[in-house]
């Protein structure tokens, strides 16, 4: 990663985690006071890479980048997104259907496949669904308490 990058990316990070912004275009313009004219892509392009999810709140929908987490800078983590994006959970034998709010089940999946738990063989995610495989009944249990434990905070 280039300096610029890294230094574009901490702007970014800055801006999200101080202020509430809404849009892209926001951020965008942020991001031209303060130097950095990017265009629309590069600005989606490092939000990606940066894991920041969209996540609605009372007063309308922000974007949201998280704690950082081990040595995968800016990358959000589950104890991070969970307590904003959660809704309910369900399960059969080994597995774990997690309801989030819109747009909140890839930033999930990601975080839960970035913790390699042993007890889960794997996720997929689509808009507001995260569906968890888990290795045996009592993988699920246990994931299923750490789950529950984290969005409760």
């Amino acid at each position: 990663m280039t300096a610029a990058k890294r230094d574009r990316q901490d702007a970014i990070l800055e801006f999200v985690s101080t202020r509430v912004i809404g849009s892209q275009e926001e951020l965008r313009q942020l991001l031209c006071q303060r130097g950095w004219d990017v265009t629309q892509s590069t600005l989606s392009r490092d939000m990606r890479d940066l894991r920041i999810a969209r996540v609605p709140t009372p007063t309308g929908v922000r974007y949201t980048a998280g704690e950082r987490s081990g040595g995968e800078e800016g990358r959000a983590t589950l104890a991070a997104l969970l307590p904003q994006l959660f809704q309910k959970m369900e399960f059969a034998r080994e597995l774990i259907v997690v309801k989030t709010h819109t747009a909140g089940a890839q930033p999930i999946a990601e975080a839960i496949d970035a913790e390699n738990n042993p007890d889960i063989m794997g996720t997929i995610a689509g808009e507001n669904t995260v569906l968890l495989i888990c290795r045996s009944d009592p993988a699920r249990e246990r994931v299923t308490k750490r789950l529950l434990a984290l969005a409760e905070r």
